[in-house]
């Protein structure tokens, strides 16, 4: 069979456009080569609908075997009963989780989307906002933070069958005690979407959901260092309370309940060769050295906050206890979109994003969102920081001058020679 020269010309092209530039998106990261290796193995070739020792194909032996060791690994980083690792994304497993808890039409309160929030959270154009009633809280105009009277509120009136706590865009930590006691009140359940801080969460670095919300649901590729996908959990496994039963009249466990939401409800054959490398990127979590680097990565996020600030630029609630911040630049008269284009012109890439009571469109934002655990990852430490802002403060004051943002993009390229990445691939 001939070689795709041109797909693997891609990818090669790919591999630079990550080497010279300065990856800032909050919901990426840099993969371990095993990781990667294990996503471009044989796995990839064996279908293994249903879940270990119990598939509806033959075969299955050698998978049942690293998809326990990815659920038994997961396990045991947060220290919880019950893991489903099959979900091929996070959005999957948000869907698989409301589907099992929840029916059409029945109401769900979550964070705004234009306040951070995340698309599964309730948002109009996704199956969260179609398939059932989406009400909403958000932030304080005056610091950012959650409002929580505001989500108790509403909780008492619309009466949600599910509080979604969790974000895409907000950069302090979550008061999940509070949400569960206005849970508990208004007979709702809890899920928390931790899919930016799970790395932090999972060295203590942040308030543990586990402790007071029923379900918690992640992605495996932003702060915890896997390939992309998602992951259902729950700290410990509980009877449903609609009072299903199996065949043989015993009451079914919520671990029932979501197991099939996710296989039959929502996905077919698992991803088997994903699962394997986010099997390795658990085992990196529950190293020493995956503790040094989230404490990194928390200690970057907070001088690159720091260094913004410095330069007179508003970040939303003023700080950061993650892994990223989101900067609304409306007093730096560019916008969202403007800025992102600019950015990458200089290979350092962002996205845009609305911020809080933003007056611009979704298209085109006020605001722009960083994240640091890409770049820790390639071993960056904060005095690296001052680079990355001013380079960024340079380019964004310097918007319409081409030959500025060429000698920008120059500077971004040297220093970033001295933080190899995949040296192992020529």
């Amino acid at each position: 069979m001939q070689r795709d020269t041109l797909v693997f010309d891609l990818i090669k092209q790919e591999l630079e456009r990550q080497r010279r530039g300065i990856e800032l998106i909050a919901s990426e990261n840099f993969t371990s080569l095993q990781v990667i290796q294990a996503m471009g193995s044989v796995l990839t070739n064996k279908y293994a609908e249903g879940y270990p020792g119990r598939r509806y194909y033959g075969g299955c032996e050698i998978v049942d075997q690293t998809e326990q060791l990815a659920i038994d690994r997961l396990k045991q980083i947060f220290n919880i009963e019950y893991a489903n690792v099959q979900p091929h994304s996070g959005a999957q497993a948000n869907a698989s989780l409301m589907l099992a808890i929840l029916q059409p039409g029945d109401a769900i309160l979550g964070l705004d989307l234009s306040m951070g929030g995340h698309l599964t959270h309730g948002s109009a154009v996704n199956f969260s906002g179609k398939l059932y009633q989406p009400h909403f809280y958000g932030v304080k105009k005056e610091t950012g933070l959650i409002d929580y009277e505001m989500l108790e509120e509403k909780a008492r009136t619309v009466k949600p069958k599910l509080i979604i706590c969790g974000a895409s865009a907000y950069s302090r930590d979550i008061d999940y005690a509070r949400i569960r006691a206005v849970a508990d009140e208004v007979g709702a359940f809890v899920m928390a979407d931790i899919a930016h801080p799970a790395g932090l969460i999972a060295k203590g670095l942040l308030s543990s959901p586990f402790n007071h919300c029923h379900f918690v649901t992640s992605t495996t590729h932003k702060t915890l260092r896997g390939p992309r996908g998602g992951v259902i959990m729950m700290a410990k496994d509980f009877e449903n309370p609609f009072g299903l039963k199996d065949v043989k009249g015993n009451v079914r466990l919520m671990s029932n309940l979501i197991d099939m939401a996710v296989f039959p409800g929502t996905q077919g054959g698992p991803l088997e060769h994903v699962i394997a490398a986010k099997a390795i990127a658990f085992g990196e979590i529950l190293t020493d050295e995956f503790t040094v680097y989230a404490k990194q990565v928390q200690s970057n996020a907070q001088a690159m906050a720091n260094a913004f600030i410095n330069r007179g630029y508003n970040i939303i609630s003023g700080g950061t206890d993650n892994h990223l911040m989101l900067i609304d630049l409306r007093n730096k008269n560019i916008s969202g979109k403007k800025a992102e284009h600019v950015l990458g012109e200089a290979d350092i890439t962002a996205n845009k994003n609305m911020v809080p009571y933003d007056d611009k469109s979704a298209f085109v934002t006020s605001g722009i969102r960083f994240g640091v655990a890409a770049i820790t990852t390639r071993g960056m430490k904060e005095n690296d920081m001052e680079f990355v802002v001013n380079a960024i403060d340079k380019a964004l004051m310097n918007a319409d001058n081409a030959t500025t943002l060429k000698s920008v993009k120059a500077e971004v390229n040297a220093f970033m020679q001295q933080f190899v990445l995949y040296p192992e691939i020529g």
